[in-house]
Protein backbone atom coordinates (compact mmCIF):
# COMPACT_ATOMS: atom_id res chain seq x y z
CA UNK A 1 0.00 0.00 0.00
CA UNK A 2 1.08 3.51 -0.68
CA UNK A 3 1.41 5.18 2.65
CA UNK A 4 3.84 8.64 1.96
CA UNK A 5 3.69 10.92 -0.53
CA UNK A 6 6.16 13.57 -0.78
CA UNK A 7 6.51 16.40 -3.30
CA UNK A 8 8.26 19.19 -3.72
CA UNK A 9 8.83 21.86 -6.48
CA UNK A 10 6.43 20.04 -8.96
CA UNK A 11 5.38 22.38 -11.50
CA UNK A 12 2.42 24.82 -8.82
CA UNK A 13 3.45 22.46 -5.92
CA UNK A 14 5.55 24.01 -3.58
CA UNK A 15 6.01 21.64 -0.81
CA UNK A 16 3.51 19.05 -0.51
CA UNK A 17 3.50 15.79 2.10
CA UNK A 18 0.18 13.45 1.93
CA UNK A 19 -0.13 10.27 4.49
CA UNK A 20 -2.49 7.75 3.26
CA UNK A 21 -4.23 4.97 4.67
CA UNK A 22 -6.48 1.84 3.42
CA UNK A 23 -9.49 2.54 1.17
CA UNK A 24 -11.08 4.35 -1.00
CA UNK A 25 -9.46 7.80 -1.41
CA UNK A 26 -10.66 10.61 -3.42
CA UNK A 27 -8.82 14.14 -4.29
CA UNK A 28 -11.64 16.95 -5.02
CA UNK A 29 -11.12 20.82 -5.81
CA UNK A 30 -12.04 23.42 -8.33
CA UNK A 31 -10.88 22.76 -12.01
CA UNK A 32 -7.32 23.97 -12.48
CA UNK A 33 -6.32 23.43 -8.94
CA UNK A 34 -3.69 20.76 -9.69
CA UNK A 35 -5.62 17.70 -9.03
CA UNK A 36 -3.64 16.28 -12.28
CA UNK A 37 -0.27 17.16 -10.56
CA UNK A 38 -0.65 14.00 -8.00
CA UNK A 39 -1.36 12.06 -10.75
CA UNK A 40 1.85 13.28 -12.91
CA UNK A 41 3.89 13.05 -9.37
CA UNK A 42 2.37 9.16 -9.07
CA UNK A 43 3.01 8.33 -12.96
CA UNK A 44 6.97 9.64 -12.36
CA UNK A 45 7.00 7.55 -9.18
CA UNK A 46 6.34 4.44 -11.34
CA UNK A 47 8.52 5.48 -14.51
CA UNK A 48 7.24 7.40 -16.08
CA UNK A 49 8.66 10.29 -18.29
CA UNK A 50 9.31 13.29 -17.11
CA UNK A 51 10.94 17.01 -18.70
CA UNK A 52 12.23 20.24 -17.33
CA UNK A 53 9.01 22.17 -17.78
CA UNK A 54 7.45 20.66 -14.58
CA UNK A 55 10.16 21.92 -12.20
CA UNK A 56 8.70 24.71 -10.39
CA UNK A 57 10.01 27.92 -12.02
CA UNK A 58 12.71 29.56 -10.26
CA UNK A 59 13.50 25.98 -8.29
CA UNK A 60 16.67 24.00 -9.50
CA UNK A 61 15.13 20.38 -9.30
CA UNK A 62 11.72 18.60 -8.51
CA UNK A 63 11.78 15.88 -6.24
CA UNK A 64 8.99 13.10 -5.16
CA UNK A 65 9.37 10.25 -2.85
CA UNK A 66 6.66 7.67 -1.79
CA UNK A 67 6.66 4.98 0.79
CA UNK A 68 5.12 1.56 0.15
CA UNK A 69 4.22 -1.59 2.56
CA UNK A 70 4.08 -4.33 0.23
CA UNK A 71 2.99 -8.27 1.79
CA UNK A 72 5.36 -10.73 1.49
CA UNK A 73 5.41 -13.51 -1.32
CA UNK A 74 4.71 -10.12 -3.80
CA UNK A 75 6.14 -10.42 -7.17
CA UNK A 76 7.41 -6.46 -6.55
CA UNK A 77 10.32 -8.55 -4.30
CA UNK A 78 11.41 -10.77 -6.52
CA UNK A 79 11.60 -7.80 -9.07
CA UNK A 80 14.06 -5.62 -7.26
CA UNK A 81 16.33 -8.65 -6.23
CA UNK A 82 17.03 -9.40 -10.02
CA UNK A 83 18.12 -6.02 -9.90
CA UNK A 84 20.50 -6.28 -6.91
CA UNK A 85 18.48 -4.20 -4.57
CA UNK A 86 18.30 -4.61 -1.02
CA UNK A 87 14.61 -6.20 -0.38
CA UNK A 88 13.08 -6.89 2.68
CA UNK A 89 9.30 -7.30 3.13
CA UNK A 90 10.13 -6.25 6.56
CA UNK A 91 11.19 -2.91 5.38
CA UNK A 92 9.11 -0.22 3.07
CA UNK A 93 9.53 0.25 -0.39
CA UNK A 94 10.81 3.82 -0.63
CA UNK A 95 11.08 5.23 -4.12
CA UNK A 96 12.98 8.76 -5.06
CA UNK A 97 12.71 10.50 -8.43
CA UNK A 98 14.41 14.02 -9.21
CA UNK A 99 14.43 16.05 -12.05
CA UNK A 100 16.86 18.91 -12.42
CA UNK A 101 15.77 21.84 -14.53
CA UNK A 102 18.08 20.72 -17.34
CA UNK A 103 15.71 17.65 -17.79
CA UNK A 104 18.09 15.07 -15.96
CA UNK A 105 16.70 12.56 -14.46
CA UNK A 106 18.02 10.19 -11.03
CA UNK A 107 15.59 7.44 -9.55
CA UNK A 108 16.43 5.77 -6.30
CA UNK A 109 14.97 2.45 -5.11
CA UNK A 110 15.56 2.19 -0.98
CA UNK A 111 18.77 4.65 -1.69
CA UNK A 112 19.92 2.62 -4.37
CA UNK A 113 20.42 4.02 -7.95
CA UNK A 114 18.61 2.64 -10.78
CA UNK A 115 17.69 3.50 -14.28
CA UNK A 116 14.09 4.26 -15.59
CA UNK A 117 13.70 1.62 -17.35
CA UNK A 118 14.14 -0.67 -13.69
CA UNK A 119 12.51 1.65 -12.03
CA UNK A 120 9.60 1.39 -14.90
CA UNK A 121 9.23 -2.08 -14.04
CA UNK A 122 9.18 -2.14 -10.34
CA UNK A 123 6.16 0.85 -10.80
CA UNK A 124 4.24 -1.51 -12.96
CA UNK A 125 3.58 -3.87 -9.43
CA UNK A 126 2.62 -1.00 -7.59
CA UNK A 127 0.47 1.37 -8.85
CA UNK A 128 -1.71 1.68 -12.30
CA UNK A 129 -3.21 4.46 -13.27
CA UNK A 130 -6.18 4.78 -15.51
CA UNK A 131 -7.46 7.92 -17.70
CA UNK A 132 -8.93 9.21 -20.62
CA UNK A 133 -5.60 8.03 -22.55
CA UNK A 134 -6.04 4.00 -21.32
CA UNK A 135 -9.91 4.40 -22.59
CA UNK A 136 -7.99 5.08 -25.78
CA UNK A 137 -5.83 2.54 -25.67
CA UNK A 138 -9.43 -0.20 -24.42
CA UNK A 139 -10.46 0.99 -28.16
CA UNK A 140 -7.40 -0.84 -30.04
CA UNK A 141 -8.25 -4.22 -30.60
CA UNK A 142 -4.45 -5.16 -30.56
CA UNK A 143 -4.81 -4.94 -27.00
CA UNK A 144 -7.84 -7.29 -26.53
CA UNK A 145 -6.08 -10.06 -26.76
CA UNK A 146 -3.42 -9.05 -24.38
CA UNK A 147 -6.26 -8.66 -21.61
CA UNK A 148 -7.73 -11.89 -22.23
CA UNK A 149 -4.34 -13.70 -22.36
CA UNK A 150 -3.97 -12.15 -18.54
CA UNK A 151 -7.92 -12.74 -17.52
CA UNK A 152 -6.43 -17.10 -18.68
CA UNK A 153 -3.64 -17.12 -16.14
CA UNK A 154 -0.58 -18.98 -15.80
CA UNK A 155 -1.55 -21.91 -18.01
CA UNK A 156 -2.76 -19.94 -20.61
CA UNK A 157 0.51 -17.96 -20.26
CA UNK A 158 3.06 -21.23 -20.45
CA UNK A 159 0.91 -22.79 -23.36
CA UNK A 160 1.76 -19.15 -25.08
CA UNK A 161 5.32 -19.46 -24.18
CA UNK A 162 5.25 -23.11 -25.49
CA UNK A 163 3.50 -21.48 -28.64
CA UNK A 164 6.36 -18.77 -29.24
CA UNK A 165 9.02 -20.95 -29.32
CA UNK A 166 7.96 -22.97 -31.62
CA UNK A 167 6.97 -20.13 -34.00
CA UNK A 168 10.20 -18.05 -33.42
CA UNK A 169 11.93 -21.39 -35.15
CA UNK A 170 9.53 -21.40 -37.77
CA UNK A 171 9.84 -17.74 -38.32
CA UNK A 172 14.00 -18.07 -38.22
CA UNK A 173 13.77 -21.57 -40.64
CA UNK A 174 11.48 -19.33 -43.54
CA UNK A 175 13.73 -16.71 -42.87
CA UNK A 176 16.56 -18.85 -43.93
CA UNK A 177 14.35 -20.40 -46.86
CA UNK A 178 13.58 -17.48 -48.46
CA UNK A 179 17.37 -16.00 -48.01
CA UNK A 180 18.05 -19.27 -49.91
CA UNK A 181 15.60 -19.02 -52.43
CA UNK A 182 16.48 -15.25 -52.75
CA UNK A 183 20.00 -15.18 -53.03
CA UNK A 184 20.83 -17.88 -56.14
CA UNK A 185 22.43 -15.72 -58.47
CA UNK A 186 24.56 -13.56 -56.33
CA UNK A 187 25.82 -17.16 -54.55
CA UNK A 188 26.57 -18.39 -58.21
CA UNK A 189 28.98 -15.47 -58.51
CA UNK A 190 30.46 -15.96 -54.59
CA UNK A 191 31.44 -19.51 -56.00
CA UNK A 192 34.32 -18.80 -57.16
CA UNK A 193 35.42 -16.07 -54.50
CA UNK A 194 34.61 -18.95 -51.72
CA UNK A 195 36.61 -21.19 -53.30
CA UNK A 196 39.42 -19.44 -53.90
CA UNK A 197 39.76 -18.23 -50.38
CA UNK A 198 39.47 -21.69 -49.01
CA UNK A 199 42.21 -22.50 -50.81
CA UNK A 200 44.27 -19.79 -49.79
CA UNK A 201 44.01 -20.04 -46.36
CA UNK A 202 43.86 -24.24 -46.70
CA UNK A 203 47.39 -24.00 -48.19
CA UNK A 204 48.95 -21.61 -45.73
CA UNK A 205 47.91 -23.80 -43.12
CA UNK A 206 47.76 -21.19 -40.29
CA UNK A 207 48.12 -22.33 -36.55
CA UNK A 208 47.00 -20.80 -33.73
CA UNK A 209 49.38 -19.14 -31.97
CA UNK A 210 51.82 -19.89 -34.66
CA UNK A 211 52.69 -16.25 -35.31
CA UNK A 212 53.77 -15.35 -31.68
CA UNK A 213 56.21 -18.06 -32.10
CA UNK A 214 57.97 -17.39 -35.21
CA UNK A 215 57.80 -13.84 -33.94
CA UNK A 216 59.87 -15.02 -30.77
CA UNK A 217 61.97 -16.89 -32.63
CA UNK A 218 62.73 -14.04 -35.49
CA UNK A 219 63.85 -12.01 -32.61
CA UNK A 220 66.29 -14.46 -31.57
CA UNK A 221 67.77 -15.10 -34.75
CA UNK A 222 68.28 -11.68 -36.26
CA UNK A 223 70.57 -11.46 -32.87
CA UNK A 224 72.72 -14.56 -32.74
CA UNK A 225 75.52 -12.65 -33.29
CA UNK A 226 75.26 -10.55 -30.54
CA UNK A 227 74.12 -13.48 -28.22
CA UNK A 228 77.16 -15.78 -28.66
CA UNK A 229 79.53 -13.09 -28.32
CA UNK A 230 78.39 -11.70 -24.82
CA UNK A 231 77.93 -15.08 -23.55
CA UNK A 232 81.26 -15.94 -24.44
CA UNK A 233 82.81 -13.50 -22.66
CA UNK A 234 80.88 -13.79 -19.76
CA UNK A 235 82.41 -17.62 -19.63
CA UNK A 236 85.75 -16.86 -20.01
CA UNK A 237 85.35 -13.75 -17.56
CA UNK A 238 84.20 -16.55 -14.79
CA UNK A 239 86.73 -19.29 -15.98
CA UNK A 240 89.36 -16.63 -16.51
CA UNK A 241 89.32 -14.37 -13.07
CA UNK A 242 86.74 -15.55 -11.39
CA UNK A 243 86.57 -18.85 -9.97
CA UNK A 244 90.12 -17.88 -9.74
CA UNK A 245 89.99 -15.46 -7.19
CA UNK A 246 87.04 -17.09 -4.63
CA UNK A 247 89.56 -20.49 -4.57
CA UNK A 248 92.35 -17.95 -3.37
CA UNK A 249 90.48 -16.54 -1.01
CA UNK A 250 88.73 -20.10 0.65
CA UNK A 251 92.73 -20.84 0.99
CA UNK A 252 93.64 -18.30 2.90
CA UNK A 253 90.49 -18.33 4.90
CA UNK A 254 91.36 -21.84 5.34
CA UNK A 255 94.28 -21.08 6.68
CA UNK A 256 93.34 -19.28 10.11
CA UNK A 257 90.12 -20.73 10.45
CA UNK A 258 91.05 -22.15 13.65
CA UNK A 259 92.00 -19.05 15.18
CA UNK A 260 88.59 -17.50 14.51
CA UNK A 261 85.59 -20.40 13.96
CA UNK A 262 82.77 -18.66 14.72
CA UNK A 263 84.16 -15.32 12.13
CA UNK A 264 86.19 -17.36 9.95
CA UNK A 265 83.75 -20.77 9.26
CA UNK A 266 80.40 -18.78 8.10
CA UNK A 267 82.45 -16.95 5.71
CA UNK A 268 83.74 -19.93 4.21
CA UNK A 269 80.89 -21.71 3.77
CA UNK A 270 79.56 -18.18 1.75
CA UNK A 271 82.53 -18.39 -0.66
CA UNK A 272 82.29 -22.07 -1.23
CA UNK A 273 78.47 -21.59 -2.20
CA UNK A 274 79.54 -18.64 -4.19
CA UNK A 275 82.56 -21.10 -5.90
CA UNK A 276 80.01 -23.70 -7.05
CA UNK A 277 77.32 -21.46 -8.03
CA UNK A 278 79.81 -19.39 -10.10
CA UNK A 279 80.87 -22.48 -11.53
CA UNK A 280 77.61 -23.65 -12.43
CA UNK A 281 76.69 -20.41 -14.23
CA UNK A 282 80.14 -21.27 -15.88
CA UNK A 283 79.34 -24.30 -17.30
CA UNK A 284 75.43 -23.27 -18.52
CA UNK A 285 77.30 -19.95 -20.38
CA UNK A 286 79.38 -22.65 -21.87
CA UNK A 287 76.25 -24.69 -23.19
CA UNK A 288 74.21 -21.73 -24.17
CA UNK A 289 77.28 -20.29 -26.48
CA UNK A 290 77.96 -23.36 -28.01
CA UNK A 291 74.08 -24.02 -29.01
CA UNK A 292 73.71 -20.44 -30.12
CA UNK A 293 74.39 -20.71 -34.05
CA UNK A 294 73.11 -17.94 -37.40
CA UNK A 295 70.61 -19.74 -39.91
CA UNK A 296 70.00 -17.13 -42.85
CA UNK A 297 67.98 -19.83 -44.52
CA UNK A 298 65.92 -20.09 -41.61
CA UNK A 299 65.05 -16.70 -40.79
CA UNK A 300 64.38 -16.22 -44.38
CA UNK A 301 61.86 -18.42 -43.82
CA UNK A 302 60.59 -17.35 -40.77
CA UNK A 303 60.02 -13.82 -42.59
CA UNK A 304 58.18 -15.17 -45.20
CA UNK A 305 55.74 -17.13 -43.42
CA UNK A 306 54.91 -14.13 -41.46
CA UNK A 307 54.06 -12.19 -44.19
CA UNK A 308 52.16 -14.73 -45.37
CA UNK A 309 49.87 -14.42 -42.34
CA UNK A 310 50.03 -11.19 -42.34
CA UNK A 311 48.73 -10.87 -45.54
CA UNK A 312 45.40 -13.61 -44.38
CA UNK A 313 45.19 -11.36 -41.46
CA UNK A 314 44.72 -7.83 -43.80
CA UNK A 315 41.94 -10.29 -45.67
CA UNK A 316 40.24 -12.71 -43.13
CA UNK A 317 40.27 -11.43 -39.74
CA UNK A 318 42.83 -9.50 -37.04
CA UNK A 319 43.94 -12.67 -35.49
CA UNK A 320 45.03 -16.32 -36.50
CA UNK A 321 41.48 -17.47 -35.26
CA UNK A 322 39.74 -15.25 -36.69
CA UNK A 323 40.76 -16.27 -40.02
CA UNK A 324 39.78 -19.71 -38.96
CA UNK A 325 36.28 -18.58 -38.14
CA UNK A 326 36.23 -17.04 -41.19
CA UNK A 327 37.34 -20.10 -43.08
CA UNK A 328 34.62 -22.28 -41.38
CA UNK A 329 32.37 -19.97 -42.36
CA UNK A 330 32.75 -19.51 -45.91
CA UNK A 331 32.97 -23.55 -46.13
CA UNK A 332 29.66 -23.96 -45.00
CA UNK A 333 28.05 -20.97 -47.14
CA UNK A 334 30.69 -22.87 -50.06
CA UNK A 335 28.88 -25.79 -49.12
CA UNK A 336 25.11 -24.50 -48.74
CA UNK A 337 26.01 -23.40 -52.75
CA UNK A 338 27.36 -26.44 -53.90
CA UNK A 339 24.48 -28.38 -52.58
CA UNK A 340 21.40 -25.71 -52.57
CA UNK A 341 18.50 -28.45 -53.60
CA UNK A 342 19.42 -30.23 -50.68
CA UNK A 343 19.46 -27.74 -47.98
CA UNK A 344 16.49 -26.50 -49.72
CA UNK A 345 14.94 -29.86 -49.04
CA UNK A 346 16.03 -30.35 -45.97
CA UNK A 347 14.30 -26.57 -44.95
CA UNK A 348 11.36 -26.98 -46.44
CA UNK A 349 10.52 -29.98 -44.34
CA UNK A 350 11.76 -28.58 -41.60
CA UNK A 351 9.57 -25.35 -42.06
CA UNK A 352 6.42 -27.61 -42.69
CA UNK A 353 6.95 -29.74 -39.82
CA UNK A 354 7.78 -26.53 -37.13
CA UNK A 355 4.48 -25.02 -39.04
CA UNK A 356 2.09 -28.17 -37.84
CA UNK A 357 3.71 -28.15 -34.62
CA UNK A 358 3.26 -24.06 -34.00
CA UNK A 359 -0.67 -24.90 -35.51
CA UNK A 360 -1.13 -27.79 -32.83
CA UNK A 361 0.07 -26.07 -29.88
CA UNK A 362 -1.80 -22.51 -31.31
CA UNK A 363 -5.09 -24.72 -31.64
CA UNK A 364 -4.46 -25.87 -28.08
CA UNK A 365 -4.33 -21.79 -27.06
CA UNK A 366 -7.18 -20.77 -28.75
CA UNK A 367 -8.95 -23.48 -27.30
CA UNK A 368 -7.61 -22.50 -23.59
CA UNK A 369 -8.31 -18.66 -25.01
CA UNK A 370 -11.77 -19.66 -25.97
CA UNK A 371 -12.58 -20.99 -22.60
CA UNK A 372 -11.37 -17.66 -20.63
CA UNK A 373 -13.19 -15.95 -23.26
CA UNK A 374 -16.69 -16.84 -22.23
CA UNK A 375 -15.78 -16.92 -18.28
CA UNK A 376 -14.36 -12.84 -19.08
CA UNK A 377 -17.55 -11.79 -20.78
CA UNK A 378 -19.61 -13.41 -18.38
CA UNK A 379 -17.68 -11.74 -15.87
CA UNK A 380 -17.76 -8.17 -17.44
CA UNK A 381 -21.60 -8.70 -18.10
CA UNK A 382 -21.88 -9.01 -14.11
CA UNK A 383 -20.24 -6.43 -13.88
CA UNK A 384 -21.61 -3.63 -15.66
CA UNK A 385 -24.87 -5.06 -14.53
CA UNK A 386 -23.60 -3.35 -11.05
CA UNK A 387 -22.43 -0.40 -12.87
CA UNK A 388 -26.10 0.63 -14.96
CA UNK A 389 -25.36 -1.33 -18.02
CA UNK A 390 -27.39 -4.54 -16.32
CA UNK A 391 -28.62 -5.18 -20.36
CA UNK A 392 -25.63 -4.59 -22.12
CA UNK A 393 -24.04 -7.70 -24.20
CA UNK A 394 -20.14 -7.64 -23.60
CA UNK A 395 -18.36 -10.73 -25.72
CA UNK A 396 -14.79 -11.41 -26.28
CA UNK A 397 -14.54 -12.78 -29.45
CA UNK A 398 -11.85 -14.51 -31.27
CA UNK A 399 -11.25 -14.59 -35.16
CA UNK A 400 -8.69 -16.55 -36.96
CA UNK A 401 -7.66 -16.01 -40.53
CA UNK A 402 -7.25 -19.26 -42.55
CA UNK A 403 -5.87 -19.79 -46.25
CA UNK A 404 -5.60 -22.63 -48.35
CA UNK A 405 -2.80 -24.21 -46.58
CA UNK A 406 -4.05 -23.65 -42.91
CA UNK A 407 -4.12 -21.00 -40.34
CA UNK A 408 -2.13 -17.79 -40.43
CA UNK A 409 0.38 -17.84 -37.43
CA UNK A 410 1.48 -14.99 -35.69
CA UNK A 411 3.46 -14.23 -32.72
CA UNK A 412 1.16 -14.57 -30.16
CA UNK A 413 -0.59 -17.76 -31.85
CA UNK A 414 -3.49 -18.07 -34.28
CA UNK A 415 -5.86 -15.71 -33.13
CA UNK A 416 -7.21 -12.19 -33.07
CA UNK A 417 -9.38 -10.98 -30.36
CA UNK A 418 -11.75 -8.10 -29.98
CA UNK A 419 -14.44 -6.94 -27.46
CA UNK A 420 -17.87 -6.52 -28.60
CA UNK A 421 -20.95 -4.18 -27.03
CA UNK A 422 -24.19 -4.14 -27.48
CA UNK A 423 -25.57 -1.39 -24.62
CA UNK A 424 -29.25 -1.93 -25.68
CA UNK A 425 -31.09 -4.96 -26.51
CA UNK A 426 -31.83 -5.57 -29.97
CA UNK A 427 -29.11 -4.35 -31.20
CA UNK A 428 -26.11 -6.42 -32.82
CA UNK A 429 -22.93 -6.74 -30.86
CA UNK A 430 -20.52 -4.14 -32.51
CA UNK A 431 -16.41 -3.03 -31.81
CA UNK A 432 -16.26 -0.78 -28.63
CA UNK A 433 -14.51 1.76 -30.94
CA UNK A 434 -17.93 1.85 -33.02
CA UNK A 435 -20.60 2.01 -30.13
CA UNK A 436 -19.64 3.05 -27.07
CA UNK A 437 -20.21 6.86 -25.37
CA UNK A 438 -17.19 8.18 -22.84
CA UNK A 439 -19.56 6.93 -20.12
CA UNK A 440 -19.96 3.74 -21.35
CA UNK A 441 -16.56 3.60 -22.06
CA UNK A 442 -15.49 4.83 -18.30
CA UNK A 443 -17.70 1.95 -16.62
CA UNK A 444 -16.36 -1.16 -18.83
CA UNK A 445 -12.71 0.25 -18.21
CA UNK A 446 -13.67 -0.17 -14.24
CA UNK A 447 -15.79 -3.03 -15.21
CA UNK A 448 -12.44 -4.93 -16.78
CA UNK A 449 -9.98 -3.15 -13.66
CA UNK A 450 -12.33 -4.57 -11.01
CA UNK A 451 -12.11 -8.19 -12.48
CA UNK A 452 -8.50 -7.77 -13.28
CA UNK A 453 -7.55 -6.27 -9.10
CA UNK A 454 -7.31 -9.62 -8.60
CA UNK A 455 -4.80 -10.70 -11.35
CA UNK A 456 -2.38 -8.72 -11.59
CA UNK A 457 -1.63 -8.10 -7.78
CA UNK A 458 -1.69 -4.27 -8.04
CA UNK A 459 -2.12 -2.75 -4.56
CA UNK A 460 -2.64 1.07 -6.13
CA UNK A 461 -5.38 1.56 -8.85
CA UNK A 462 -5.38 5.96 -9.84
CA UNK A 463 -8.48 6.81 -11.49
CA UNK A 464 -8.46 9.78 -13.20
CA UNK A 465 -11.97 11.58 -13.58
CA UNK A 466 -12.92 8.12 -14.75
CA UNK A 467 -16.83 9.19 -14.04
CA UNK A 468 -16.62 11.71 -16.73
CA UNK A 469 -19.61 11.56 -19.37
CA UNK A 470 -21.86 9.99 -16.75
CA UNK A 471 -24.15 11.29 -14.15
CA UNK A 472 -27.35 10.11 -11.63
CA UNK A 473 -27.32 6.51 -11.17
CA UNK A 474 -24.89 5.73 -13.27
CA UNK A 475 -22.29 7.53 -11.28
CA UNK A 476 -23.56 6.06 -7.81
CA UNK A 477 -22.65 2.79 -9.30
CA UNK A 478 -19.46 3.98 -10.29
CA UNK A 479 -18.78 4.99 -7.07
CA UNK A 480 -20.42 1.85 -5.67
CA UNK A 481 -17.95 0.05 -7.88
CA UNK A 482 -14.72 1.54 -6.88
CA UNK A 483 -15.46 1.42 -3.10
CA UNK A 484 -16.01 -2.10 -3.12
CA UNK A 485 -12.81 -2.43 -5.20
CA UNK A 486 -11.12 -0.37 -2.31
CA UNK A 487 -11.86 -3.87 -0.03
CA UNK A 488 -8.98 -5.99 -2.40
CA UNK A 489 -6.88 -2.49 -2.76
CA UNK A 490 -5.85 1.24 -2.15
CA UNK A 491 -8.01 3.30 -4.87
CA UNK A 492 -7.65 6.65 -5.36
CA UNK A 493 -9.89 8.82 -7.76
CA UNK A 494 -9.98 12.28 -8.98
CA UNK A 495 -13.62 13.47 -9.52
CA UNK A 496 -15.55 16.30 -9.81
CA UNK A 497 -19.24 14.49 -8.85
CA UNK A 498 -20.33 13.93 -5.09
CA UNK A 499 -21.63 10.90 -5.52
CA UNK A 500 -18.34 9.50 -5.83
CA UNK A 501 -16.85 11.79 -3.64
CA UNK A 502 -19.24 11.14 -0.35
CA UNK A 503 -18.74 7.05 -1.02
CA UNK A 504 -15.04 7.75 -0.39
CA UNK A 505 -13.56 6.01 3.11
CA UNK A 506 -10.87 9.55 2.91
CA UNK A 507 -11.46 12.63 1.45
CA UNK A 508 -8.45 15.33 0.20
CA UNK A 509 -9.34 18.81 -0.97
CA UNK A 510 -6.60 19.88 -3.51
CA UNK A 511 -6.49 24.24 -2.99
CA UNK A 512 -4.84 26.81 -5.38
CA UNK A 513 -4.04 29.77 -3.67
CA UNK A 514 -2.11 32.62 -4.47
CA UNK A 515 1.21 34.39 -2.63
CA UNK A 516 3.27 36.84 -3.55
CA UNK A 517 2.63 36.56 -7.30
CA UNK A 518 3.30 32.89 -6.47
CA UNK A 519 0.42 30.27 -7.19
CA UNK A 520 1.06 27.44 -5.04
CA UNK A 521 -1.17 23.97 -4.56
CA UNK A 522 -1.52 22.08 -1.20
CA UNK A 523 -3.54 19.33 -0.44
CA UNK A 524 -6.31 18.79 3.15
CA UNK A 525 -7.24 16.06 4.08
CA UNK A 526 -11.22 16.83 5.01
CA UNK A 527 -13.89 15.45 7.85
CA UNK A 528 -16.72 16.72 10.17
CA UNK A 529 -17.81 19.59 8.61
CA UNK A 530 -14.73 20.88 6.44
CA UNK A 531 -16.19 17.77 3.99
CA UNK A 532 -19.63 19.01 4.34
CA UNK A 533 -18.44 22.11 2.99
CA UNK A 534 -16.84 20.98 0.48
CA UNK A 535 -19.29 17.94 -0.84
CA UNK A 536 -21.94 21.36 -0.79
CA UNK A 537 -19.37 23.52 -3.30
CA UNK A 538 -19.48 20.47 -5.63
CA UNK A 539 -23.28 20.11 -5.30
CA UNK A 540 -23.92 24.09 -5.47
CA UNK A 541 -21.18 24.88 -7.14
CA UNK A 542 -20.10 29.25 -6.50
CA UNK A 543 -23.01 29.57 -3.42
CA UNK A 544 -22.72 27.44 -0.48
CA UNK A 545 -26.47 27.15 1.25
CA UNK A 546 -28.10 25.56 3.71
CA UNK A 547 -30.32 23.57 1.66
CA UNK A 548 -27.17 22.57 -0.17
CA UNK A 549 -24.85 21.65 3.30
CA UNK A 550 -27.85 19.51 3.92
CA UNK A 551 -28.25 17.82 1.28
CA UNK A 552 -24.29 16.84 1.22
CA UNK A 553 -24.66 15.82 4.89
CA UNK A 554 -27.57 13.73 3.97
CA UNK A 555 -25.17 11.92 1.27
CA UNK A 556 -22.52 10.88 3.84
CA UNK A 557 -25.35 9.74 5.85
CA UNK A 558 -26.43 7.33 2.95
CA UNK A 559 -23.04 6.55 1.85
CA UNK A 560 -22.18 5.45 5.47
CA UNK A 561 -25.24 3.61 5.47
CA UNK A 562 -24.72 1.66 2.13
CA UNK A 563 -21.03 0.93 2.64
CA UNK A 564 -22.00 -0.51 6.25
CA UNK A 565 -24.90 -2.88 4.31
Amino acid sequence: MLRELSIRNLAVIENVNVSFRNGFHVMTGETGAGKSMLIDALSLVAGGRGGADIVRHGCDKAVIECQFDMPEGHPVWETMRHFGLDASPEEPIVIRREITVHGKSACRVNGQLVNLSMLKEIGEYLINIHGQHEYQSLLKTERHLEWLDLYGGKKLAAQKQAYRNVYQQYVGVRAALKQLEASTRQNMRMMDLYRFQIEEIETAKPVVGEDESLAEEKRKLAHAEKRKLSAEAAYDAIMSGGLDAIGDAIAKLESIRTYDPNIVGPLLDQLQTAYYQAEDAAFQLRDYKDGIESDAERLAYIDDRLNLISGLKRKYGDSIPDILAYLDKIRNELDQIENREEHLDKLVKQEAMLYEEAVKLGRKLSEMRSAAADKLSSAVEQELKQLQMGKTMFVAKLEQTVSDEGPQLGPNGLDEAVFLIAPNPGQPLKPLNKIASGGEMSRIMLALKSIFAEIDRVPVLVFDEVDTGVSGRAAQAIAEKMSALADRCQVFAITHLPQVACMADHHYEIIKTMTGGQTSTSVRPLAGQTRVEELARMLGGVEVTEKTRHHAQEMLDLAHRQKGA
